[in-house]
Parts: C-alpha cells; structure tokens; sequence
C-alpha cells in the first residue's frame, strides 16, 4: 500500500487531520488498533472551544454539531454554598463553548472520511513505523500492521502519530531524542453518566471542603457529573447512592437549587496528570494530539489541543505538497508547543484552585477560597480566566 501520509490512530486529532488533508488534496490512510463500533461509543471530553467548533463547521463536518450542540455562554464556579456566574460570551468579545461529546465529533468524521473515499483501517494490530529517521521523503517510511489476519505494510511520506498516550508511535522514537515533562495528581475524577436532566444550563465547577466537584451535561436528557477521589480509589467502593450524596453535598448552594438524580448508565474513575513531549516531531514522525501531551480534564482542553495540532500539521502539509517547502514542518513543534504549554498552565492553575491536596493545611485552603473570591470579583481576572477557556487565539 502506498500514500502520501500514514495516520497511526483514528481518535479527533487523526481523523481530523486525514480529513484536512483531503480538503487540500492530500492522499491519507489511518489505522485504527480498535474497531469503528468502539471509537463511536467510547466516553471522552465534551467541551470544544470556540475556535474548534469554527474549524469542523469551516472544514464541513459541524452539520450535526450546529444542530445538537449545546452553546454555552458562561460558566458557574461555587464555593461557600454561592454560585458566581463568569460570563464567557462578554468577556470575550461574543465567544463562547460547545457541549457536544467527543465520540459524536468522531462519528462525523468517520462518516466524512467514508462518504469522501477515505480508507480507514480499524481493528488493525501489530502495529509497528519504521524508516522515519530522515527527514527527506524520498525514501518512504513504513507503516507495518496486521488487518484480518494478514501481515500488511503501507509505505508513506510521512507518519502522523495519533494514537494517544499508549501509542506505539512515541515509544518508537529513539531514547534520548525526546525530554519528557510529567506531572501526576494525586487524586482522580470519579465520572458518571446519567439519565437525568442537568441541574444548571451552565457547567457548575464546585469548589468544597470534601472535595471538587463538576456538573456538566451531554444532552438535555444526560449528565455528566465528577468528583475528586483518591487516585487508587477502587470505584466498587462507590455505590450509586453515595456518588449522588457526596455530589448532593459538594454541589449544595444556597436559594433553593436542588440537583436533580436518576440512573447512573457508567461511571469509571480517571487518573489525573500533565504531560509533555519535546520536541513533537523527529524527523518524518510527527506526533499530536494525546500521543505529545496529557492535560488534567479541569481545564477542558485535551481534544481543543489535540484539534489545533492537526490544524497547525495540516497547513505544513499543504505547504510542502504544494511547494516542496518544509519550513512549516520544521516549524511545526514550535509551534505547537507554545500552545500546549499555555494549556498546561491554565489546566494546573483550574486544577490547584479547585481540587483540596492532601499535603495542604488550613491556610492553604483559606487561600483557596480567597482566590476564588478575589477571581469572582475582578473584572480582569474573570476575563483572563474566560479567555483560556473559551480558547486562546489559534495564531
């Protein structure tokens, strides 16, 4: 098999990118290690940014997502039982969020990518790169996979690696090449699903003495809730009945608002970290998405990062097909990075203001509750929070 680019993953940042290149003629094949009916179904992120939800309504893939997405414009932080209302839309000059979950974002891609003649390889195994240490593509690199049974290879100009933080592609790379920066919390999101109406129209981000915890939604009729556990929680010890206790107590506020319960479909509990790779790229590998950084779930910006990746990867592509030029993708790195490190920063910031640390004493927490005051009730600080989540400026 032979293509101008090999995409080792078909999470949002692979097929994203195989579908930017198809808009600019650009030949693409993505393997995929698992199969169509599991990427579709599998819960992830659900907060895209302003300026991912222009890139798939631009790109042609946002009909569904203008239609069943669920436009925020402001978000809620709570403590000492008083909800604060930071008003996104105004503070930022009319931008705002999307609720739209992102196995929804991949089945329309998935869709697009087939409607348009695309090949996706799903339930690919074995899947190994090979010949990506120069950085000419005369010489191809190699992709070798597994697919029904058969011992495949597709050869390509490039490897694009998206297939997350447990990807091949990354660990391939060799030692020495990268420096690896990590940071691991020592706490968890315990997350449920449920068949309830959500309490808020907003996203509320609570801030308590037993702990953090999220109110957010899927659709009208689904919520998605979260609290702050242990990271070794063993989430038998959590019954349906005491995860809507504790999110009954840490979500309390004051005026008669109540949080409304109903089944719980799934809950798993989620480890939280940060990190990065540098650089993003040796020579004809590039990586993006989960596969170059982790940021923790508070901020919201792991799928946002993962789509201004392949934006910044896509447009290096077009350049040198279109010209032979690669100073985008020389570039491309640095770039990206400047970005993901900004992420990083608002990601730690949400986090240390929001989650109670072990390792913290009273003070710690009174200083807690004094930046939450102090952030409620600045302008300034409200728009400078407002402004990384609705998403920075993409250039």
């Amino acid at each position: 098999m032979r293509t101008q680019i090999g995409i080792v993953g078909a999470g949002p940042a692979g097929l994203l990118l195989s579908h930017l290149l198809h808009l600019q003629g650009i030949e693409s094949v993505v393997l995929e290690a698992r199969s169509r009916k599991h990427i579709e179904e599998r819960v992830r992120a659900g907060v895209l940014e302003q300026g991912t939800v222009d890139l798939l309504v631009d790109s042609g893939v946002g009909t569904r997502l203008k239609h069943e997405g669920l436009i925020h414009h402001g978000i809620e932080l709570r403590f000492n039982r008083c909800g604060h209302r930071i008003n996104l839309h105004e503070l930022t000059g009319g931008k705002a969020i999307t609720i739209y979950a992102q196995h929804e974002v991949v089945k329309d891609l998935v869709a697009a990518r087939l409607e348009a003649g695309g090949k996706i390889i799903f339930d690919a195994s074995d899947v190994s790169v090979h010949g990506f240490d120069g950085a000419s593509p005369a010489s191809p690199a190699t992709i070798r996979f597994r697919s029904e049974g058969e011992v495949e290879e597709l050869h390509c100009d490039y490897i694009a690696g998206c297939d997350g933080f447990h990807g091949v592609c990354r660990p391939t790379i060799p030692a020495g090449a990268l420096t690896e920066f990590d940071r691991t919390y020592p706490f968890g999101w315990l997350g449920i699903l449920a068949q309830a109406p959500p309490s808020s129209n907003e996203v509320i981000y609570a801030y308590h003495e037993h702990g953090f915890a999220l109110l957010s939604m899927r659709t009208p009729e689904i919520g998605r809730l979260y609290l702050q556990v242990p990271h070794d929680e063993d989430i038998e010890a959590w019954s349906d009945d005491r995860i809507w206790s504790e999110l009954q107590t840490r979500l309390a506020a004051d005026g008669g608002w109540k949080l409304t319960e109903g089944p719980v479909l799934q809950k798993g509990i989620t480890g939280m970290r940060s990190y990065v790779v540098e650089p993003m790229q040796y020579g004809k590998l590039f990586l993006a998405g989960d596969a170059a950084h982790i940021v923790p779930p508070t901020g919201a910006k792991g799928l946002n990062l993962a789509a201004a990746d392949v934006r910044v990867l896509a447009q290096a592509f077009a350049e040198f097909y279109a010209s032979g030029k690669t100073s985008l993708l020389e570039q491309y790195s640095r770039t990206c990075l400047r970005r993901v490190w900004k992420a990083q920063r608002f990601s730690w910031w949400m986090t240390s203001v929001l989650h109670r640390f072990d390792i913290e004493n009273s003070f710690d927490q009174r200083r807690q509750i004094a930046e939450l005051d102090y952030l409620t009730g600045s302008r300034a600080a409200m728009t400078s929070l407002a402004e990384n989540y609705v998403g920075l400026p993409w250039d």
